[in-house]
């Protein structure tokens, strides 16, 4: 699996320049985000839910430029409510990139 730990630094440089501070903030709040959209996607009971929450966590992630996640998240549409090895694959992809 492809893994660019630089790409969301470098989309958030390309939106709010050389600001490490804010970068750091913005990185913060995007793993605040992506925990959420997460537990969405752990608590949906139904298929509207699910793909509801996968919806929103894609969006999250394309735009802050986690592609691995943003494709992680389109392919689980495809996948049964609550399917394991979806959710596991898209909580270790946000554990690392919140390394």
């Amino acid at each position: 699996m492809a893994y660019d730990p630089g790409a969301i630094d470098h989309a958030l440089s390309a939106a709010v320049g050389n600001d490490p501070a804010l970068i750091a903030d913005l990185r913060a709040a995007f793993g605040d985000s992506a925990r959420v959209a997460l537990h969405a996607l752990e608590q949906a009971g139904d298929d509207a839910g699910w793909r509801t929450a996968l919806l929103r966590l894609r969006g999250l992630a394309a735009s802050f430029g986690a592609v691995r996640l943003a494709a992680l998240a389109s392919e689980a549409a495809d996948a049964r409510v609550g399917d394991a090895p979806a959710l596991r694959l898209i909580r270790r992809n946000i554990d690392r990139l919140q390394r």
